[in-house]
């Protein structure tokens, strides 16, 4: 059996890790927002073409959310695996389910073709797709985290961080180019070219991770035969706590991204009369400028801690629920663009960038992928899956209440980041 200190110098530098983890996060969210530009853009005209616009809408933002309901589940089983086998054979795994599920969204029939089964086997590919997230996202940030030196956690944990917003550009840049075809020509088939091409974009993230070895921390578990055989069971009765505070600290940050990202597009087109291309540029720039962003901020965790960078995002977010939605009515395209480059960079990136890091130092090794998934993927359900469908809800009483709906999230995680205790100098 090799040794710790020998799987340790055989451990390729924390850069490339954490790029590899980046790259596969990428491409996992890319699979992942191409359903919720295509649920605002798209799916209520050929899934659900029998309802009016606006229910049409929230029963698209409905089965966007069964992906969110699936992400616990995805996290608790690939993570009991991960914390059993190891963190790169269930990566490998999570690249793989998601995108099958994409691909086959991209084949699959409309209401037209096959009815109402059109719509089941939507949400069924939704599933699958949430649950590959679901079990994505501990390992990926694992991978990063535990390979990296304790004063860079928080820089190497957030280039995992960055798979996000690049997937979002990459999701966001191919539906921009399918939109320029006639509205006839992109209904019939253009939409469809985005989840298709995910198939190509899999094998490369495949090869890529096929390449990484385990981390460090989880070889010196499994070399001295200390992993935990219920990781979750052991969650939940010692970890109780961090769970519920891992739910907490990301209520604002998922939450406002999905507000930000996903039901924008639905009031800046319908609320606002602002055209498709208009919004979906508007969300590139943001994510553009939120890739930098997030690595900037996951650095400054590490030199002033992760609580008081986190803590300025989530006030931030709180403080500029009301303007973003005054900025919005303006119905200028710079403006709307600005005011989502401010939200995802002053209130986003501060919780996103620290968050691998503060999430992951909240466990012990024996049960961290169980942990960091579990907390973080409820939150998901709570915060992210419902967000789009709770703010079209909301969008009969105005602004007040989305608005409303922002702070109060806001709120619930500054009170759980309060509530937490400093993570940076701990020993992983």
């Amino acid at each position: 059996m090799s040794s710790p200190a020998g799987l340790l110098q055989r451990s390729p530098p924390a850069g490339v890790v954490a790029f590899a983890s980046l790259i596969g996060t990428t491409i996992e969210w890319y699979d992942f927002y191409l359903y919720g530009t295509a649920a605002a853009l798209v799916f209520n005209r050929l899934y659900f073409p029998t309802f009016d616009p606006f229910v049409g809408t929230l029963a698209a933002f409905a089965t966007y959310s069964f992906g969110f309901a699936a992400r616990p589940i995805g996290g608790i089983v690939i993570g009991h695996f991960g914390d059993r086998v190891g963190r790169k054979s269930m990566l490998v795994l999570t690249l793989t389910i998601t995108g099958l599920a994409t691909f086959g969204i991209g084949l699959l029939p409309t209401y037209d073709l096959i009815g109402p089964w059109a719509a089941v086997l939507l949400v069924l590919l939704r599933l699958a797709q949430g649950f590959g997230v679901g079990g994505e996202w501990g390992g990926a940030v694992l991978m990063a985290v535990e390979h990296a030196p304790a004063h860079k956690r928080g820089f190497y944990g957030s280039w995992p961080q960055v798979g996000v917003p690049a997937g979002l550009v990459l999701a966001t840049a191919s539906f921009t180019i399918a939109g320029r075809l006639p509205d006839d020509q992109f209904l019939a088939w253009g939409w469809r070219v985005p989840f298709l091409l995910s198939i190509l974009l899999v094998v490369v993230g495949l090869v890529i991770r096929l390449r990484i070895v385990e981390t460090p921390a989880f070889a010196r578990v499994k070399d001295a035969g200390a992993e935990s055989r219920r990781p979750i069971v052991e969650v939940v009765k010692t970890h109780w706590r961090e769970v519920l505070l891992a739910i907490g600290v990301r209520m604002a940050e998922n939450g406002g991204f999905y507000i930000y990202t996903v039901f924008v597009l639905v009031y800046g087109t319908q609320v606002v009369g602002l055209g498709r291309q208009t919004m979906l540029n508007a969300v590139l720039i943001g994510a553009a400028f939120l890739l930098p962003a997030l690595l900037v901020c996951g650095s400054l965790s590490d030199r002033f801690g992760r609580r008081p960078v986190y803590l300025f995002g989530a006030c931030f977010t709180a403080l500029f629920a009301y303007p973003l939605f005054l900025l919005l009515d303006t119905g200028s395209a710079a403006l709307v663009s600005a005011t989502l480059v401010a939200a995802l960079v002053f209130g986003q990136a501060p919780m996103y960038g620290p968050q691998a890091a503060f999430l992951a130092e909240l466990f012990g090794t024996r049960v961290r992928y169980s942990g960091a998934s579990l907390g973080s993927q409820l939150s998901s359900v709570i915060a992210g899956g419902l967000s789009p469908f709770i703010a079209t809800a909301l969008l009969p009483y105005g602004k007040t209440a989305l608005a409303a709906y922002l702070i109060g999230m806001a709120l619930v995680t500054i009170v759980a980041v309060l509530l937490a205790s400093e993570t940076r100098h701990r020993t992983l």
